[in-house]
């Protein structure tokens, strides 16, 4: 399957998870162009916008005459239409695994919400929240942990041994936290500096300070 593949970001660079489309997309290998979207304006409530993303949502991604919205939704497609073992998989091999990896998917996308609030992803490049959390916020801070320390072992290891989407979505939920300097136990933090590491997250980030700094 050859498309030009166009990605959708949010003009800030702040989404993460327009990243974890982004991820998927330089794992498998595929070339693509990233246009961006200014919610602050309602760029993303046009018609024109709207014939792309069905639901007026960031990311969406158009390949050829074909479009998507909602970044579960592009992964899966992605994973679908570029599949193993042509082009890398971004899921567990293992079917349970891979159960996992898209529970983790789930998880991060629908809880926690007052964490988001309170760490939003731009503490990760530009500036931290001195406020320390509410209890909201400790108690979404405290599942997070606990899955993650279940999770992750002591190596801090890919989640599945080898990488997945998974690991990028639960990586910046962590950053959250480690970015704003709220503690987190060693092994944690060394899990999100070997995420940290990948090359395209830290141009993702770079993207955002870019903007950050305009």
């Amino acid at each position: 399957m050859s498309h030009d593949l166009v990605l959708y970001s949010n003009s800030a660079f702040s989404s993460p998870y327009v990243l974890s489309v982004y991820a998927a997309l330089h794992e498998k290998g595929l070339p693509f162009e990233v246009k961006t979207v200014d919610l602050d304006t309602g760029e993303n409530l046009t018609e024109d916008f709207a014939r792309l993303s069905m639901t007026s949502r960031i990311p969406a991604l158009v390949a050829g005459e074909f479009s998507l919205s909602e970044s579960s939704a592009i992964i899966e497609y992605l994973e679908e239409a570029y599949p193993y073992p042509e082009f890398k998989t971004v899921f567990p091999s293992d079917l349970q695994q891979r159960a996992r990896a898209r529970q983790i998917q789930a998880w991060v996308r629908s809880d926690m919400g007052a964490l988001r609030e309170e760490r939003p992803t731009t503490v990760i490049y530009s500036h931290k929240n001195p406020q320390p959390l509410s209890t909201a916020g400790q108690q979404a801070a405290a599942k997070l942990l606990h899955v993650a320390d279940t999770l992750i072992d002591e190596d801090a290891n890919f989640l599945f041994g080898a990488w997945s989407i998974a690991d990028v979505d639960l990586y910046v939920m962590l950053n959250r936290l480690c970015a704003n300097g709220d503690p987190v136990a060693p092994k944690i933090q060394r899990y999100v500096d070997r995420q940290s590491a990948q090359p395209y997250i830290q141009d993702w980030w770079s993207l955002a300070r870019g903007i950050r700094s305009i």
